[in-house]
């Protein structure tokens, strides 16, 4: 999983430069009338890191894992992170995400095939809950022009 830590990482610097000079204004503006602003798309990917994380530590240390769903625009409405200072959830997103890496470069070989159910999206081996995550992640960065 090298190689999947190691994209994660490549991803998170290109983000990492374009965000850190994202001003707060510019933080907190929809993207689209009545979506979300890169505060709330930071802070749904910080949840993303949260939930995956356990997911991912959970899954080596089970034969199997069951995992609720998880409500994004609830976890949003709850958090409110167009709230948060824009500095915050940067600094939180950008270390949640260096961790993962590291946590994802060590993933025993051995667990890549552990069964994994989330919520109703059915059954996915590790493997796959990993490599969804890098993408789910890059998918958001583009939506706030933070991808290559």
């Amino acid at each position: 999983m090298q190689d999947v830590a190691d994209e994660l990482l490549t991803h998170l610097a290109s983000a990492e430069s374009k965000l850190r000079h994202m001003s707060p204004e510019e933080s907190g503006k929809p993207l689209l009338p009545g979506g979300w602003s890169p505060k709330e798309v930071l802070g749904h990917l910080i949840d993303s890191a949260s939930n995956n994380h356990q997911r991912f530590v959970r899954a080596c240390l089970q034969d199997s894992l069951e995992f609720p769903s998880y409500d994004q625009e609830g976890c949003v409405r709850i958090e409110s992170p167009e709230e948060a200072e824009w500095l915050l959830l940067f600094s939180l997103w950008v270390a949640y995400n260096r961790y993962l890496a590291h946590i994802i470069a060590r993933l025993p070989d051995s667990k890549l095939e552990t069964v994994c159910r989330i919520g109703q999206e059915g059954i996915k081996p590790l493997r796959d809950v990993v490599t969804g995550y890098v993408s789910h992640l890059v998918h958001h960065l583009s939506q706030i022009g933070a991808s290559d």
